[in-house]
């Protein structure tokens, strides 16, 4: 406990970021859902206070994803009844709970690391390309939004092409603004200040794009942005109207064999995304701290139980506000924590304040966030490291930018297998000759594909040679290759080739090896 006291210098702070990042993004995944808009606020503050205390992350922080949009919208338009869907989102959450429980976790440990990273690239540049019509004032796609195809029919790069068409000019001075406040706060003036550096330079953005929107406001200037260039909070008259905004799910839809299919996918998808989510952030935090994979999957169960029985969407852990969160400073989960009690009071007490904050202000954080995620070195970083890290990544970065965050991990884990498969090819068959004599070294695991490289070595030893066949450095032998090697011992003596095996005695596939002839 004392920890956490030590560091809310930072901590309260980071909170407040993640609250400007996280406010725009519940909203429009609720939107682009098909759900109502406080159903993605609700999931925000489950996803900050309830799996922030579970976890065992000190700074991932979870809430409603982009990732489940799809899954989330056709559940909505299959159920037609959104009581129904929260019933599928708490079942979603008992068998997370239970994936928990059986050790599931573990999954997440065998996704590479260049994988994991480019998955963190791609998020960055999704975040720079899909916040761009924001920025210069185009919203007709909702904030959030990270899937190639969209709902109107563009794509990523459509909507950068129609939003040219289509700028607001004080959006883009906000935008502009922003950006240099954003920029002046990661200098050393800044931090050297005490005062400054406890200030969160997102907070300065958004006072700054209030008070020049709300200049042109006052002096009636046609540069005033209209209500739907602002952020569009439902607004409570009283505390009964507040709580009107939560629903309950239906029992009765228990029988219903499409809320368990959608309870099912839910749990499954939300898994996996939060696995790779936590995979992520381990990767950003500076003090590498590991989180316990099955600790979160449990949190994340009865975070979503929680959400559905008071009408929120499904939660996972999200990259985008858990990189805003390390970016911003945080060191322990106080942040996250902190982070949905805010978002809790921002919307019970100044919700028309909230309402008045520019969406081209909040673009500005999300990009400068995307460029941090996506800098240049990390691509050099990967270079250096050669083509079998490189190209993975750029692959998973290609592949998440097209289709969505799952099927590019996907698509990444499979190019990483060939050039893992590729590299035990290559080295473990290691062949040399000197004039006659031969030397067949067998090293680490020797695969069935290895088998045509070994007989083509073996076929290719001329007449009256020696050869050395050493296999005391493998691992592990496919029976198809030791069959290879008894077919040559079986006729080397009709070609007075004279062989010699070396073998390791505690390594009993080794003993499959037939005497050669003399």
């Amino acid at each position: 406990m004392k920890k956490y006291f030590q560091n809310a210098g930072s901590d309260l702070p980071a909170s407040i970021v993640v609250v400007l990042v996280a406010l725009p993004l519940c909203l429009g995944i609720a939107l682009g859902s098909g759900a109502p808009l406080f159903s993605g606020i609700i999931a925000g503050i489950v996803g900050g206070i309830v799996i922030g205390v579970l976890s065992g992350s000190q700074l991932s922080v979870s809430g409603p994803a982009a990732g489940l949009t799809v899954i989330v919208a056709t559940a909505i338009l299959k159920l037609q009844v959104y009581e129904a869907f929260l019933l599928a989102v708490v079942i979603a959450g008992i068998i997370q709970l239970l994936f928990g429980f059986f050790r599931a976790g573990v999954i997440g440990d065998y996704v590479p690391n260049c994988v994991i990273k480019g998955m963190l690239a791609a998020i960055g540049f999704i975040l720079i390309l899909k916040q761009f019509p924001h920025l210069v004032g185009y919203d007709a796609d909702f904030v959030g939004d990270e899937t190639f195809s969209q709902g109107d029919q563009k794509n990523t790069f459509s909507e950068l092409l129609q939003a040219v068409k289509y700028i607001t000019p004080s959006a883009i001075i906000i935008g502009a603004v922003s950006f240099l406040i954003l920029i002046a706060w990661e200098r050393k003036f800044i931090r050297k200040h005490k005062i400054l550096h406890l200030i969160p330079g997102p907070l300065v953005v958004v006072l700054a794009g209030i008070l020049i929107n709300g200049y042109f406001t006052a002096n009636h200037s046609p540069y005033a942005l209209e209500t739907k260039h602002l952020v569009s909070l439902p607004v409570a008259n009283d505390i009964g109207s507040f709580f009107s905004f939560f629903t309950f799910p239906d029992i009765k839809f228990l029988n219903n064999p499409d809320v368990w299919v959608t309870a099912v996918t839910l749990a499954i998808v939300a898994s996996l995304e939060t696995l790779l989510g936590i995979e992520a952030v381990d990767k950003l935090d500076p003090l590498k701290r590991v989180t316990p994979s099955n600790r979160e999957l449990k949190a994340q169960g009865i975070g979503n139980i929680i959400s559905g029985l008071i009408g929120g969407l499904p939660l996972t852990s999200v990259v985008v506000r858990s990189s805003a969160n390390v970016s911003a400073g945080a060191k322990t989960k106080v942040s996250a924590i902190m982070h949905g009690v805010l978002l809790l009071l921002c919307v019970m007490f100044i919700p028309a304040l909230l309402n008045k904050i520019p969406l081209s202000a909040l673009a500005a954080v999300l990009i400068f966030t995307g460029y941090k995620l996506a800098k240049v070195s990390l691509f050099k970083e990967f270079f250096q490291k050669g083509w079998d890290q490189f190209v993975p990544f750029v692959v998973t970065i290609a592949a998440i930018l097209v289709t969505d965050l799952l099927v590019g991990i996907i698509v990444g884990i499979i190019v990483g297998l060939f050039f893992m498969v590729r590299s035990n090819f290559r080295s473990s068959v290691f062949v040399v000759n000197d004039q006659n004599r031969f030397l067949i070294r067998f090293r680490k695991d020797v695969s069935f594909l290895n088998k045509p490289i070994v007989k083509k070595r073996l076929e290719d030893v001329p007449e009256n040679a020696y050869v050395l066949i050493d296999a005391t450095r493998a691992d592990f032998i496919d029976k198809d290759v030791i069959e290879e090697v008894n077919n040559f011992l079986c006729h080397a003596h009709i070609k007075n080739i004279k062989v010699e095996i070396k073998k390791s005695a505690h390594k009993p596939m080794h003993l499959l090896f037939q005497q050669p002839k003399i």
